[in-house]
């Protein structure tokens, strides 16, 4: 087996922005020359998650709603009293989404579905530069 790590850098615009790195993942899988195995995609920080979506713009609202809904802004957080930087929220939401994900590949192309890509989403209030870690193992 062989094991090939990559990185690609992302800059978000911070609070629940939204970025498709279906195409750079594709690309790096296609590059390791490797014909199958799986990609673990893994996001840097405690505010930033990554999953996959249809990347569209109705679920591009959704998503976010449904997390404000999970874990509101306006409420009271403890992390915000130990750092006030406003920003519990953010990390609440990250965990719950998660910061990796796994997708198989096979002749050297990502089994994703038809309408699933790759996204990275950003939780924090801010925007940040954000390193992206893919590690691709297989033969």
């Amino acid at each position: 087996m062989t094991i090939v790590t990559k990185n690609i850098q992302i800059r978000s615009r911070g609070g629940n922005d939204m970025i498709d790195i279906t195409r750079s993942t594709s690309k790096a899988v296609e590059d390791s020359e490797l014909k199958q195995g799986i990609v673990t995609i893994f996001v840097a920080g405690s505010t930033a998650a990554v999953t996959t979506i249809e990347f569209e713009p109705g679920l591009k609202t959704d998503f976010p709603k449904m997390l404000s809904r999970i874990a509101p802004k306006n409420i009271e957080y403890a992390h915000d009293k130990t750092w006030h930087d406003g920003n519990g929220h953010s990390h609440v939401r990250a965990s719950l989404v998660g910061p990796s994900l796994t997708i198989p590949f096979k002749d050297n192309r990502l089994l994703l579905g038809t309408w699933q890509q790759i996204v990275v989403m950003e939780m924090d209030v801010r925007q940040r530069e954000r390193k992206i870690i893919l590690q691709i193992m297989g033969e």
